[in-house]
């Protein structure tokens, strides 16, 4: 009499923790919330933690735990906090979406000698997504897994030619070279870097006349969620890679 076969125990799903930066509304809630929905535990940041605290109160009973933290990624002591906090709460950070933004500066030009907003525009675009890779990197290291989405833009690809939004098309177009600088010092790590132009969008920043949050949303969580193994340094729209 044969014995009955083996039953393997069920596999344990991966526990995966993941950081949005501007996650308060539009875009970073619609990204914060599918995340969720996939199970994720998910921070919400946000500069002003009451606005973050009524953001994650709205994804309440999703899949995954929703937890406001509060992130300028403009400030240094701001990410520092927050990397330790997470160490020490989480002990790993398995998905970072830099979506943090605005600056759209429709109006500014080139020749425009007046440098304020493209600095601000550096500071969050590039400098904020430099800060936040930096301070949480050993945490993806620790477990030789990360999935680091640069939320780009279109405007900021080689091949755009427009006068306008010199501030804003500047900023993503360093953040399209630090996306591949750093893809490729990480190559073989399990970390996989890579930029997502969500397109046109209907929200604050893009004004009206835009496609639904939830489908520019859906290519960033796309890229968040990438099966090993994954491509990285890649430029990415709706899931298909688009020209740097």
């Amino acid at each position: 009499m044969s014995r009955p076969a083996r039953r393997l125990p069920a596999a344990t799903p991966v526990y995966r923790v993941a950081l949005v930066s501007g996650a308060n509304r539009g875009l970073g809630f619609e990204v914060a919330r599918q995340l969720s929905e996939r199970g994720m535990t998910v921070l919400l940041g946000a500069r002003d933690l009451d606005k973050g605290l009524h953001a994650a109160r709205q994804l309440a009973g999703a899949p995954g735990e929703v937890i406001a933290v509060q992130l300028d990624v403009t400030r240094q002591d701001q990410v520092d906090t927050l990397a330790r906090w997470i160490e020490i709460t989480y002990g790993r950070l398995d998905v970072l979406v830099n979506n943090a933004g605005g600056h759209y500066d429709y109006a500014g030009r080139a020749s425009d000698g007046e440098l304020t907003p493209v600095l601000d525009a550096m500071q969050t675009h590039l400098f904020g997504a430099w800060r936040l890779c930096s301070a949480l990197l050993p945490l993806m290291r620790r477990h030789g897994y990360g999935r680091i989405v640069n939320v780009s833009s279109g405007c900021g690809a080689s091949g755009s030619t427009s006068s306008h939004c010199v501030a804003y098309r500047t900023s993503k177009s360093a953040l399209n070279a630090y996306t591949r600088t750093l893809a490729a010092e990480l190559d073989g790590s399990g970390i996989v870097v890579n930029a997502v132009c969500p397109g046109w969008v209907a929200t604050e920043l893009g004004g009206p006349g835009g496609r639904p949050v939830a489908a520019g949303a859906t290519g960033i969580v796309w890229a968040a969620s990438l099966p090993a193994p994954a491509p990285t340094g890649r430029f990415f729209r709706d899931g298909e890679a688009i020209p740097w």
